[in-house]
């Protein structure tokens, strides 16, 4: 096995050489790969004792592969070629870099954006498989999706027992009412936590219906297992003690970089693990991805397949592993519970709060402090602020040491794609073409506009990755929402409220978490979507 972990930095392999030799003198690495739950402490044991059946996962997961195959077999027969995963977090992100690594084709719906929601829908519905993916079975932005598309269905004429695969936990709600429709049901492991169950079901169901091959996933991680329980050549044991000792020692913001690898996007499985696992009780590592390195004394680079400080090589089945076994390392070392997540229905509560209170009427946006042009600007702004650019710079301004920014945008992902561009353009016109209508370019803008970290999340997506870090990790962040006008709403069938209104309740009900804590932040709505990014990237500029 070709899996190895090597350091670039002097100071940061001599910390880790330390915080391994104290790892191994408590027998840590036998301990933790035979499931003892006592090792973070009597507090998190109960929790743990049901949540560690990933270390397991390249045996048992083997179990699934026949009843996998029949249904791959079943969709190929059918040229249910369209593959589409229903599923938020760790139902997610996992099959989004498996299949992007695989060169295979997956649509992905962690989104309560109407248009992404329409863009799915409107692609080849007649050769469309669904896969509803959710641990708890009560995910409200899956439980969307599921109804949307069970309509979409029927109103074409489709039986939706014969398109919709259900993937979840053994006695949830969905399994009932999954079973009660007719829907094949596959059962997860329910002693794997979500961020942890890239190669459980809901890893494993949606990337073997787009194409991938999940066997040799399970092999990678088979094979680097055994060195999982020793003290010496052991990946997940030195990746875990140099991000632990890392963070303990401050330097506690997660440069991902994956600029060489072969791999695509676990950056952004990596940042869900790491940031929900460890941001709680105040303390946490926050991952970073997608920006180059500040020099900032707080930063520690980790590369996937590129040097870095420290440096992660090996296949993807592997990394998953053992990313997975060093974070349960780092949350040792922090002195917290790497498997609850005690902040995160904070927002989800707030989201029902505000729409159950609203009934019919308007939800509680208020009245904005200023517009500028095409954008709308909501929060407490000094008054020296009259424009976007200046609400960019107090923002960055406002950035504590030690502090960062957040950037979430609840908007369609995808809309930049739809951009016309000519015909006859090179790619690089193409992606400039992209780019500047992207709401993700504003992390780069300002970025390189400060010597702190900037992150960038899609909304609702983040509440299940970064949302846990931005409520109960340091309080040093500060936030800037993005919210736009819905034009084309989507009804959610049998439920009040339709997917926009959803949408724009999720974001007032995470600046309300916000609130609570006092932190910096402001929301930009944009009264036209296109325009509204465009101003807002121009303004960046002339920060």
């Amino acid at each position: 096995m070709d899996m190895s972990v090597t350091f670039g930095d002097d100071a940061v392999a001599d910390e880790a050489s330390e915080a391994v030799r104290g790892l191994a003198e408590a027998s840590v690495p036998q301990a933790l790969s035979s499931g003892d739950p006592t090792l973070w402490g009597p507090e998190a044991e109960e929790e743990a004792r049901v949540r560690l059946g990933w270390l397991g996962l390249p045996t048992t997961s083997r179990e699934l592969l026949p009843e996998i195959a029949k249904l791959v077999e079943r969709a190929r027969a059918e040229n249910l070629e369209h593959v589409v995963l229903a599923g938020m977090g760790g139902s997610s992100l996992a099959p989004e870099v498996i299949c992007a690594s695989s060169d295979v084709p997956l649509t992905v719906l962690d989104t309560t954006d109407p248009g992404q929601v329409r863009r799915a829908l409107d692609d080849r519905l007649d050769r469309t498989i669904l896969v509803v993916s959710s641990k708890s079975g009560s995910t409200v932005e899956t439980d969307s999706h599921r109804r949307i598309y069970e309509k979409a269905f029927r109103d074409a004429g489709i039986d939706p027992a014969d398109r919709i695969v259900v993937v979840t936990d053994p006695g949830s709600p969905l399994e009932q009412s999954a079973i009660e429709a007719g829907y094949t049901v596959i059962l997860a492991d329910p002693n794997v936590g979500g961020r942890y169950s890239a190669l459980t079901a809901f890893g494993l169901v949606p990337s073997a219906l787009a194409g991938a091959d999940i066997a040799a996933l399970l092999d990678q991680a088979a094979e680097v297992l055994p060195s999982l329980a020793g003290d010496q050549d052991n990946p997940g044991l030195e990746l875990g003690a140099a991000i632990g000792a890392a963070a303990v020692a401050g330097r506690d913001k997660l440069l991902l970089d994956d600029s060489l690898s072969g791999i695509n996007g676990l950056p952004d499985w990596t940042e869900q693990l790491v940031a929900e696992s460890t941001g709680k009780q105040g303390k946490g590592i926050l991952p970073v991805v997608g920006t180059d390195p500040t020099d900032g004394g707080d930063e520690l680079v980790a590369g996937i397949d590129t040097e870095a400080g420290v440096q992660i090589d090996g296949p993807l089945g592997a990394q998953f592993l053992v990313w997975e076994y060093a974070t349960a390392v780092a949350g040792r070392l922090l002195g917290i519970n790497p498997f609850d997540q005690p902040n995160v229905a904070e927002s989800k509560e707030n989201t029902a709060r505000i729409l159950r209170d609203a009934g019919d009427g308007p939800l509680p946006t208020g009245a904005p402090a200023l517009v500028d042009g095409p954008v709308e600007v909501y929060g407490t702004l000094p008054e020296h602020v009259k424009d976007l650019s200046g609400v960019l710079t107090f923002l960055l301004e406002d950035i504590p040491e030690r502090g960062y920014l957040a950037i979430l945008a609840f908007l369609d992902r995808e809309a930049a794609f739809d951009v016309p561009v000519p015909e006859d353009a090179s790619f690089e016109e193409i992606t400039d073409v992209w780019a500047a209508h992207d709401a993700a370019t504003l992390q780069g803008l300002l970025s390189i506009r400060t010597d702190r970290p900037v992150t960038f999340g899609w909304g609702p997506r983040y509440l299940h990755s970064t949302g846990q870090y931005h409520k109960g990790g340091p309080q040093n962040g500060v936030f800037l929402q993005i919210t736009g006008v819905v034009e084309n709403d989507l009804e959610v069938p049998g439920k009040s409220f339709t997917l926009g209104r959803l949408q724009l309740a999720q974001a007032l009900g995470d600046l309300d978490a916000f609130g609570k804590r006092g932190r910096p932040a402001v929301r930009l709505h944009l009264t036209d979507r296109e325009a509204g990014v465009r101003h807002l990237l121009a303004a960046a500029r002339e920060v």
